[in-house]
This record gives structure tokens, C-alpha cells and sequence, in this order.
């Protein structure tokens, strides 16, 4: 797809018009912001993607729920620190409560307000901390309380995930932002994160479905840390219309350039989870390319990114090319190795028959660099995939074995 003009602003989930957001401490984290609140000053068209377990959080379940009745949305409560997962009927009760006290709070109807939660699975959520704090984040509710609420719904990440951008259709200015939070447990199948994401376009709910379930799938569902999957993934949009533009129709110039601007949305903060990866020092972007179709380059590309092999090769600045082509055997797919190339940036280190006539030096200062590209063509046809993904370090070990602690 063409790639349009858009330009990089400030504000966030806050930037497009009609938005407010905060984030405050309510004490279910020992001393950070663990509740955030996102709100349209009208009801929004709504859609949303979920994780694929079959073991999920309430808040999953319920949102689920309001969303198949309902096709709007005014707010979003997301806690930290607590999953409120794996905790049965006094779990969807607790969700449900939360529902009812932020609906309360805010004046509006309880099919208006999702709830999303994220932090250690089988505690059941503290409703006393809980009420009192989505009481204080509704005071504080702003249109520049974007950062606060990125703070709120984070745990193991080392910095809040932010993003917004703005173009025009047919003249007028239009804005999407959004907030992601991600850092552990994060696998290319809607990985262990959460999104939310916040526009001012008029758009229909059928067709923001699309939109956001197409651009969902190359961005958040392309990306892994360790190739876990969690509980409680979603990714929400809202698009409240405040922009005026005329309603975006599909096959349009102007549906493409909505699309490319959230597509460009979702990949910039699905590539901020994968540079806070747990331990990760860094940074992978891995194409598969020369496949014969374009299945093949995605399980292909999902296969290589999740090989701890891989992983620590890469952490270890080892061109180790024998255990990339070994990933991409065994995920199942049919080409032939001996017509495969492998380059780290643009220095080849596998060449079709085995060459591997490359300098081992210059590869050694390739996977030196905080950021790297690994392009994988198999000359197979012409179909790619690309997927982001870290290195695997034994700092990741360590933050995993005392996470509930």
C-alpha cells in the first residue's frame, strides 16, 4: 500500500480532538501510577482485537461483550498490577463493578465504558483501592493527561509507549494518537500488551472493525520479546468524529490515508514494546522475503523471530546464520535451502549453495549496533513479511524469575 503524508505531533491518545485522559496512584502498585482513564467527551465508534488464549482476564470477557452490543464507547479504565485474571465469578464481578463505579463517576451508561487490567494473574483486585482511585482519576481527567496515562498502565516497562499523528483528508486535519504498554510476555499471536488508540476521524463501526483488525495484524501481531502470549491483550480504538471530515468511505483516497496513518500508529508503538523488551539490548527487524506465499513468509518470519537460539545468538553479536536457516526448516514451509540468502543490514552472510564467503569482522560490527536488520530471502516467489523482535539476555531471566516479588 502507497505510504501518505503525516506528521508526528504531541499529545498522544490525547491529540485528536475530544479526548481526555489521566493517570493517578491508587495503591495496587507499591509506589507508580497504576490507574489510567481514557474518555471522549461524546460517544465514540468503537472496535477492538483481543489475545487468543483460551485462558483470559474478565476484563477481556466483558469488553467482548460490550462491544458485540454495543458500537460505541465514551471511556476506558485500565489498572496495573493486578490482572484479575484466572479469578473466576468474584473476578467478573470485580470487572463489573468497575464498570458500574466509572459509569457513576463519569455520568454516562455503563454499555459506554470498557475496563482493562494488566499485572500479576490470580490475585483478585483490591475494590477498595480500586473505587477510590477511579474517583481520583475522573477529577483529574484532562486534554493533556496523555503521559500520566501512559505512566498508569505500565508494569514491567522501563518507559511509557506514546505516539500521535496528524493529516488530512480532503482538506481537513484529522489526528490519531495512542498509548501502548508492553515489555514481557510478547509474541506475534495480539502479544502480551495492551494498546489504546484514539482518533477524531469520522468513520463508520464496520469499517473501523477492518481498519484496525488489518492494521493490528502488521503491527501488534508481528511483533514478539520471548514468545509468550498473555491473558489479557487487547487493543482498543475510538474515533469520535469530532474532526467533521466527511465520513470515510472504503476504496477511497481518503480511506487509504487513514489506514496507512494507523497502521504507521500501530507499528511505531509495537517496535517501543519490542526496544523495552526484558533485558533486551536490542533491537531486530527480521524480513522474510522470496516466499512463495505470503503464509509462508509469516510463519517463516514468526519461527525465526521466536527461536531462542536466534536470540541469543543475536545477544551474544554471534553471525551465527546455521541457526537461522535451521528456524526457518523447521516452521514448516517448503523451500529449498541451498537457494537461500541471509544478509545482517546489507552484508550477506549466506550466500545461495552455502556460500559464506563474508567477513566475519563486519559482521561482528553489525550485530554490534543497538539496531538491526536480518533479511532472509528464500527465492521461492515473491511474497515477504517483516516482524520485530529483540535479543534474548539473561537480565530477561532474572526480571521473569522474581516477577510476582
Amino acid at each position: 500500500m502507497k505510504t501518505y503524508k503525516y506528521k508526528k505531533i504531541e499529545g498522544g491518545i490525547c491529540a485528536p480532538q475530544g479526548f481526555l485522559a489521566a493517570g493517578v496512584r491508587a495503591g495496587i502498585k507499591k509506589s507508580k501510577k497504576d490507574i489510567a482513564l481514557i474518555y471522549s467527551e461524546t460517544p465514540a465508534v468503537s472496535a477492538g482485537v483481543f489475545t487468543q488464549s483460551t485462558t483470559v482476564a474478565a476484563c477481556v470477557t466483558l469488553d467482548k461483550l460490550h462491544l458485540k452490543k454495543s458500537k460505541t464507547t465514551q471511556a476506558i479504565l485500565i489498572n496495573s498490577g493486578n490482572a484479575n485474571a484466572c479469578t473466576g465469578e468474584r473476578g467478573m464481578m470485580n470487572a463489573k463493578q468497575s464498570v458500574a463505579t466509572t459509569a457513576s463517576a463519569l455520568g454516562i451508561k455503563e454499555s459506554q465504558v470498557l475496563v482493562s487490567s494488566t499485572g500479576v494473574i490470580g490475585q483478585f483486585l483490591p475494590m477498595d483501592k480500586l473505587t477510590h482511585g477511579i474517583y481520583e482519576v475522573v477529577k483529574h481527567l484532562r486534554t493533556d493527561g496523555n503521559s500520566d496515562a501512559a505512566e498508569g498502565i505500565c508494569t514491567t516497562d522501563t518507559f511509557p509507549k506514546e505516539y500521535a499523528v496528524e493529516f488530512e483528508l480532503s482538506g481537513v486535519p484529522v489526528r490519531i494518537g495512542g498509548i501502548a504498554k508492553g515489555s514481557g510476555m510478547i509474541a506475534p499471536n495480539m502479544a502480551t500488551m495492551l494498546a489504546f488508540v484514539s482518533t477524531d476521524a469520522k468513520i463508520s463501526h464496520q469499517l473501523l472493525k477492518k481498519a484496525f483488525k488489518e492494521a493490528n495484524d502488521m503491527s501488534f501481531n508481528r511483533i514478539t520479546v520471548d514468545g509468550d502470549t498473555s491473558t489479557n491483550d487487547m487493543s482498543i480504538i475510538l474515533a469520535n468524529g469530532k474532526a467533521e471530515n466527511k465520513e470515510i468511505k472504503e476504496g477511497t483516497v481518503d480511506y487509504k490515508k487513514f489506514y496507512s496513518a494507523l497502521e504507521h500508529v500501530l507499528i511505531v508503538l509495537s517496535t517501543l514494546i519490542v526496544k523495552d523488551g526484558e533485558g533486551a539490548t536490542k533491537f531486530v527487524e527480521i524480513t522474510v522475503a522470496g516466499a512463495k506465499t505470503k503464509q509462508d513468509a509469516e510463519i517463516a518470519g514468526r519461527t525465526i523471530c521466536n527461536s531462542p537460539l536466534v536470540k541469543t545468538a543475536i545477544h551474544g553479536e554471534d553471525a551465527n546464520w546455521g541457526r537461522i536457516l535451521a528456524a526457518a526448516g523447521r516452521s514448516g514451509i517448503s523451500f529449498n535451502p541451498a537457494k537461500t540468502e541471509i544478509f545482517f543490514d546489507d552484508l550477506r552472510i549466506l550466500g545461495k549453495d552455502y556460500d559464506i564467503s563474508f567477513s566475519e569482522e563486519r559482521a561482528k560490527k553489525i550485530l554490534q549496533q543497538k539496531e538491526i536488520t536480518i533479511t532472509v530471502d528464500l527465492h521461492n516467489g515473491k511474497h515477504s513479511a517483516t516482524f520485530w523482535t529483540c535479543d534474548l539476555s539473561a537480565e530477561y531471566v532474572r526480571i521473569n524469575a522474581s516477577y510476582r516479588s
